[in-house]
């Protein structure tokens, strides 16, 4: 294998700062208010919590692979190696789809967001898709610390935001500001603080579990981490407490200042102007609020785009590592020692889809909205594929100590846990439907699930693979440790 080719330079501030901005995404600056609204501010903020300790142990799952096993293809490698070839490239396919097209709507909504000022309605929408799509690019092309700068900085405006927000907006609760004394009134109004029932909760459980998507990328890029071993188990810690302290302290925050009763907060038509983070800064006397996070949300989406495109293009070359690609993606640059060809692979279908949706976005998002759900079957494939790993290391009679380099707590609850949350949010997407038998709901939330199911029969039969009995699971050390 070539994988220890790569150029292994990024530190563990980058590991840290792409797993972060990876879980902080526009949802949180513009959908936030719509979920106080739905569950009340003790409703959300639970789900939160409970979204965020499902997050911890699957970070931890993943975490364990990353370190024993830091590969630039993770969830596509972790499966091939430990579980079943087959279901390594379904789940590597699935991944580079989906974060294809998350990253073309990314770049989409950013030349959206930046009409917001007049200024730059000299190029269309489309011609700024291309320019932010080519200058993502030329950060990715030339080494893997250049992309890493982009992204620690690009994270980090997010990062400075929330905490700059939170701090103000204690500041208001208690009137240390000046103005109105809010203190913990609005958690009180009407039903508060849990409205909505269970269905309330249950709804906005399925939007936090949704809304870390994007937290994973941080195994991907493992691959090229100068020292995974220590870079990967100490961003998983600081990832999980500063993403619970961020969703739940801005939660907290937005309910003490604006009643779940606040028109606002519904924001039905995701503008600026009426995100509960604008709101705040206006309270706070800050004019220019909107611009404030309009720009913020514009970095969030170019973080995500640049994320898009390193993650594909990794993905890509470890398929091709794993012969489920054809061979010349797999192809190394001996200069900046990146995989050249899956790189251009990738930025070309972006860039054609990105132009695609800019004349038909609805049929592009539509696509997403059905298999983007289908993230968290990656997430499953990942924990079944770190039981496997235990199982073997057992039946093999390997000493676990010596051989993980990081263990995952509170194992085997913790990838339990996850799997139960994810089966919920497989099937709490679908209740509805269940409950009012609406079949063609039905059909269009479990096709996906079909159609993979097929891919990964269809690979088995072709290329007659089975699932690796334990006794036979490479448990060899990865290239990089010999």
């Amino acid at each position: 294998m070539e994988e220890k080719n790569l150029n292994r330079g990024l530190q563990s501030r980058h590991i840290t700062m792409i797993a972060i901005g990876g879980a902080i995404g526009t949802g949180l600056f513009v959908a936030t208010g719509s979920v106080i609204a739905q569950a009340g501010p003790g409703g959300a903020i639970l789900a939160y919590l409970i979204i965020g300790i499902m997050l911890y142990f699957l970070m931890s799952s993943i975490g364990e692979m990353a370190t024993f096993y830091p590969v630039s293809g993770s969830f596509s490698s972790y499966s091939t190696r430990f579980v079943d070839p087959s279901l390594g490239f379904t789940m590597g396919w699935l991944y580079w789809t989906i974060w294809s097209l998350v990253t073309s709507i990314d770049v989409i909504v950013a030349s959206n967001v930046l009409g917001y000022w007049d200024a730059f309605h000299f190029f269309s929408p489309l011609v700024w898709s291309i320019i932010f799509l080519s200058i993502i690019f030329l950060l990715n092309v030339f080494s893997v610390k250049a992309f890493g700068e982009a992204e620690f900085w690009l994270s980090l405006v997010k990062v400075v935001t929330i905490i700059i927000f939170i701090i103000l907006g204690i500041l208001m609760i208690f009137g240390i500001l000046g103005g109105n004394y809010y203190g913990f009134e609005n958690y009180t109004v009407g039903e508060a603080p849990f409205v909505g029932g269970i269905s309330g909760f249950l709804s906005v459980l399925l939007i936090a579990g949704f809304s870390v998507g994007g937290s994973e990328v941080v195994a991907v890029a493992a691959g090229e981490s100068d020292n995974p071993r220590k870079s990967m188990p100490r961003a998983i810690k600081q990832v999980f407490w500063r993403i619970l302290l961020f969703y739940v302290l801005s939660i907290a925050v937005i309910s003490g200042i604006l009643a779940y009763t606040d028109p606002t907060l519904l924001n039905e038509h995701s503008s600026i102007t009426q995100s509960p983070f604008t709101i705040v800064f206006d309270k706070v006397g800050i004019s220019f609020a909107a611009s404030v996070i309009n720009a913020v949300i514009l970095t969030t989406l170019l973080s995500a785009a640049n994320s898009g495109i390193f993650t594909t293009s990794r993905m890509l070359y470890s398929l091709s590592e794993n012969k489920q690609a054809p061979k010349f993606l797999s192809k190394i640059n001996r200069q900046t020692k990146l995989p050249m060809n899956a790189l251009l692979t990738t930025f070309t279908f972006i860039t054609a889809v990105t132009i695609y949706a800019n004349y038909n976005t609805d049929s592009v998002v539509g696509l997403l909205n059905i298999i983007g759900a289908l993230i968290t079957v990656v997430w499953a494939s990942s924990v079944l594929a770190q039981f496997r790993l235990r199982r073997a290391i057992k039946v093999q009679q390997k000493d676990i100590d010596q051989l993980l380099p990081y263990k995952a707590p509170f194992f085997p609850f913790g990838p339990i846990l996850v799997f139960v949350t994810i089966l919920f949010l497989i099937l709490g997407s679908s209740a509805e439907a269940i409950i009012h038998f609406d079949v063609p709901k039905l059909a269009q939330n479990l096709l996906p699930i079909l159609i993979l199911f097929i891919i990964y029969i269809t690979h088995k039969m072709i290329h007659k693979t089975k699932v690796i009995p334990l006794n036979e699971i490479d448990l060899s050390e990865h290239e990089s440790y010999k």
